[in-house]
């Protein structure tokens, strides 16, 4: 067992944020955490990491009690760009990092290329945008190749081309054995890299597997429409039109039934995109259908 949180509670004075929280995970596999900002999500966290004192309750971390620092040769937690540095550059971080678990330069520099960040890698952090402060604290999280790697709102600040990386990047992780637990308000995203959802409510965890809930939605531009139209009608397949588009739901019609109607009938398929949905029907249905996710500040 990678990790074990066995009835973990926590109060800030007379208010419970904990509730004897209870969860384990196995090897190689991507788990989120979330809730309404307020939850808890980072408190837990910091409790994982051993950065927040629990009140009851035990964590246990590839064995041993996460009270052990020899954990963090093998466990890695990105927290919040306020732990960095503004006069320091990326190379320094990196390199702190590097020595205090003697780790080499060249680790530090395969980090540095697989999160993309060696362009401005000697710059000083204060001229680094959000997305570039993203990136710096991903390389210092996977330097030492961690077996659990803990991030709280990894895709904060990230435009959509660089969420789609980390996203790659995490899949590339648990494919290499890695086990990683994540906080994460981007629902959409969490549907693309997991099934395996926490969800924090009043100080009580819920533990899913969304794959009763999950639904794939395509959205298809074809050419001409009308005949597009008319040839789904035709065939019987439920669908809708949008701006244009064509969208139906896998579990309504498979996606090569659809494509061969279409093309069939000369129809012109000039782009598909394919939408994952789960987290957030089940997001809705416990905290209630006008509910959001948290924003990236938390308790």
């Amino acid at each position: 067992m990678i990790l074990s949180v066995r009835d973990v509670t926590k109060s800030y004075g007379k208010d419970p944020v904990l509730k004897g929280v209870s969860f384990e995970l196995a090897e190689a596999q991507i788990t989120a955490l979330v809730g309404p900002n307020g939850s808890g999500k980072s408190t837990l966290l910091n409790i994982i990491a051993n950065l927040l004192p629990a009140d009851t309750g035990t964590v246990t971390v590839l064995g041993s009690s996460n009270k052990d620092t020899k954990m963090f040769r093998h466990v890695s937690f990105m927290q919040d760009n306020i732990v960095l540095y503004d006069y320091l550059t990326g190379y320094d971080h990196l390199q702190f990092i590097c020595e205090v678990q003697g780790l080499s330069e060249d680790q530090l520099l395969a980090a540095a290329e697989r999160i993309g960040i060696t362009s401005y890698l000697r710059k000083k952090v204060k001229n680094y945008s959000l997305g570039m402060k993203q990136h710096l604290l991903l390389a210092m999280a996977i330097v030492n190749q961690p077996k659990l790697l803990i991030l709280d709102e990894p895709l904060n600040g990230l435009d959509p081309t660089s969420a789609i990386r980390v996203r790659e990047l995490l899949l590339s992780l648990r494919a290499e054995g890695t086990t990683i637990l994540l906080s994460s308000h981007n629902l959409a995203e969490i549907d693309r890299v997991t099934s395996a959802i926490l969800f924090l409510k009043n100080g009580e965890l819920i533990q899913e597997d969304l794959a009763a809930f999950e639904q794939i939605r395509y959205q298809i531009t074809a050419l001409p429409l009308e005949k597009a139209l008319q040839t789904l009608e035709t065939a019987g397949i439920p669908f809708e039109q949008a701006d244009g588009n064509l969208r139906f739901l896998e579990k309504a019609c498979t996606l090569d039934r659809v494509l061969q109607e279409l093309t069939q009938q000369g129809v012109t398929i000039q782009d598909i995109d394919k939408n994952i949905s789960g987290s957030e029907e089940r997001y809705r249905m416990i905290f209630g259908g006008g509910a959001k996710a948290d924003a990236p500040a938390e308790v």
